[in-house]
C-alpha cells in the first residue's frame, strides 16, 4: 500500500512539472468571502454550485489565511501583498518600486515569461493598472458608492417602501452604470477568453470581482432563495463584542453597517444579503469557466480562487474584517486544472498570498527575493512539505495573531490582553484559554513564537509591551 501511495503521489507530481507547455493561469479573486461560504463545504446553508464544481476538480486548502493589514482597508493590503508578492511590512514599500520600475509585480512577470496579460474589476493597489496588464477592461475602486441609507440597518418593523433595498438599483452601488458590476466582469471575462483563443501565447487573467463587498447588492431573485427563517445566526454570536474600541477591534466604517446592539433580525438580514451576493457572484463564475471551456484552453489552464479576506457578519458581534478571528482573516482558496488532484482537501496552513508565487512556479519563473510568499505546489505533493512554522498576522498597531499547530494566540497590545484558542477543540473561538492557570505557559510560549514571527516579518512594532504604536486610520475602506 506505501509504495502504490509513493508511485501515486510522484506521477501526480509529475503531472504538474513535466509539462513542456506553459499552463494558462486563471485566478479569480472575490472580495471579503469568508472561508465557511462555499456550499460544498456544508458550513453554511449560501448556494455556490460553480465553486462547488470547482472544489470537486480541485484541490481545497481549508485554512488559507490573509496576513493582516497597516490600514483600516483590509483590502488594500491584502492585495498589494499578493501583486508584489512582499510580506504586510514590506509590501508598501516593494509597491512603491514597482511603481518606480526598479522591482515587478505579479503581472509584468507573468508577461517577461511570455504572457498575455488581462485584468478586470476591483484594483485597489497603488500602482496604475494600465501600467502591468496587457488588457485591462472596467476597473473598479475599493468598494463601490454607498449612500447613508445603507448603514445602521435593519431596524426590525421599518417601512419597506422608505428602506434600503438590495436590489434598489435607485441605490447605486453594485448598480451602477445600468448593469450590476458582478456581471460587468464576467462579460469582460468572456470576451477576454475570446481574445485568448486566437492567441498562440499562454495567459495569465486576473478577475477580481468587488462582490461580495458592501453595499450587498443582488437581483431580488437571489435575495428570494434565502428566507430570513432559514438563516441561523452564528455559534458565536453576539449583541456587542466586549473589546470593541480604538485600541482593539476599532468601530470602523464597516461595523456601522449594522446597529449597535446587533440584533437577531439585522444579523440574519446582512447574512441574506451577504449569501445572496455570492450566489449572484457564482453564477458569473459559472459564466467565465463555461467560456473556459470553449476557448478550447481548459486542458492546459490553471484556476486559482481565493478572497483577499474574511469577513465577520455576526460572529462574535462583529460585522467587519478588522479583527483576528478565523471569520475574518481565513479566507477560501482552490486549485484546480491538469495535474491537480480532485476532490481533495489539504489542512496545512498557508497565506491566500500564496497564489503569486504558486502560479509563478508553474509557469516556471524564479522567484524574486522580494517574493516571500510560497508556492503550494510541493503541499500538493506531499502534505508534509509545510512552507512555514506557524501562521502570523497584524492589524495596524492593535492586533497581532500567531497560530502553531492549530493553537491560537491574538494579542491587543494597547490594552495588554491575550486570548489563546484551541482551534482543534474550538473552532468558534468562544473558548478563551489564556487566563486559566493550566494554559499560562502555552501562552508564554505563544507570545515568544509571536514575537520572533514579528521581528521576521518587520513588523513596526518592536515589542508587545509597545503601546504608542499608531498607524494612519484615514484610509477608505
Amino acid at each position: 500500500m506505501k509504495n502504490s501511495l509513493t508511485f501515486f503521489v510522484l506521477l501526480f507530481g509529475l503531472n504538474i512539472y513535466a509539462q513542456t507547455e506553459k499552463p494558462n493561469i486563471l485566478f479569480i479573486f472575490s472580495d471579503d468571502q469568508t472561508f465557511e461560504t462555499i456550499g460544498a463545504n456544508g458550513q453554511t446553508i449560501v448556494e455556490t454550485p460553480n465553486l462547488d464544481k470547482l472544489t470537486k476538480s480541485g484541490t481545497t486548502f481549508t485554512h488559507a489565511y490573509n496576513q493582516g493589514s497597516w490600514a483600516g482597508a483590509v483590502c488594500i493590503a491584502s492585495r498589494s501583498m499578493i501583486i508584489s508578492g512582499a510580506s504586510v511590512w514590506n509590501a508598501q514599500n516593494i509597491i512603491k518600486d514597482i511603481k518606480a520600475k526598479k522591482k515587478r509585480s505579479w503581472p509584468e512577470l507573468m508577461q517577461e515569461a511570455g504572457y498575455i496579460t488581462y485584468m478586470s474589476g476591483k484594483w485597489h493597489v497603488p500602482i496604475p493598472v494600465n501600467s502591468v496588464f496587457n488588457v485591462v477592461k472596467n476597473v473598479r475602486a475599493g468598494m463601490p458608492k454607498s449612500v447613508k441609507t445603507a448603514y445602521n440597518r435593519p431596524i426590525e418593523g421599518e417601512d419597506l417602501d422608505t428602506a434600503w433595498l438590495p436590489w434598489d438599483t435607485k441605490n447605486g452601488g453594485f448598480w451602477q452604470g445600468g448593469t450590476h458590476w458582478s456581471e460587468v466582469l464576467a462579460d469582460d471575462g468572456v470576451a477576454f477568453f475570446e481574445n485568448a483563443k486566437q492567441d498562440d501565447k499562454p495567459f495569465f487573467m486576473y478577475l477580481a470581482f468587488n462582490a461580495p463587498h458592501d453595499p450587498r447588492q443582488a437581483p431580488k431573485e437571489y435575495i428570494d432563495k434565502y428566507a430570513l427563517d432559514s438563516i441561523k445566526l452564528p455559534e458565536n454570536y453576539q449583541d456587542l463584542y466586549p473589546d470593541m474600541g480604538d485600541n482593539a477591534v476599532p468601530k470602523i466604517r464597516d461595523e456601522r453597517l449594522a446597529p449597535f446592539p446587533r440584533t437577531p433580525y439585522a444579523i440574519k438580514v446582512h447574512r441574506q444579503e451577504y449569501y445572496a451576493s455570492i450566489t449572484h457572484m457564482d453564477a458569473q463564475i459559472g459564466r467565465i469557466l463555461e467560456a473556459l471551456e470553449a476557448s478550447g484552453k481548459a486542458d492546459n489552464t490553471i484556476i486559482i480562487f481565493t478572497s483577499d479576506h474574511g469577513l465577520a457578519v455576526g460572529h462574535h458581534g462583529l460585522v467587519g474584517k478588522q479583527n483576528m478571528y478565523e471569520h475574518s482573516v481565513r479566507a477560501p482558496f482552490i486549485i484546480s486544472g491538469p495535474g491537480i488532484k480532485a476532490d481533495h482537501k489539504i489542512e496545512t496552513l498557508i497565506y491566500l498570498q500564496d497564489a503569486m508565487a504558486t502560479s509563478l512556479e508553474l509557469a516556471k519563473i524564479s522567484k524574486p527575493e522580494y517574493v516571500t510568499f510560497q508556492s503550494v505546489l510541493p503541499l500538493l505533493q506531499n502534505e508534509k512539505n509545510n512552507p512555514y512554522e506557524s501562521i502570523y498576522s497584524a492589524y495596524m498597531g492593535t492586533q497581532r495573531m500567531l497560530i502553531k499547530d492549530y493553537w491560537k494566540l491574538i494579542v491587543y497590545p494597547k490594552i495588554k490582553k491575550k486570548k489563546l484558542f484551541n482551534l482543534l477543540e474550538d473552532e468558534f473561538e468562544m473558548n478563551d484559554l489564556a487566563n486559566s492557570a493550566e494554559y499560562n505557559d502555552k501562552v508564554i510560549e505563544m507570545t515568544h513564537l509571536l514575537e520572533a514571527e514579528m521581528d521576521k516579518n518587520n513588523d513596526p512594532m518592536t515589542s508587545l509591551e509597545a503601546a504608542d504604536y499608531s498607524v494612519s486610520k484615514k484610509t477608505k475602506h
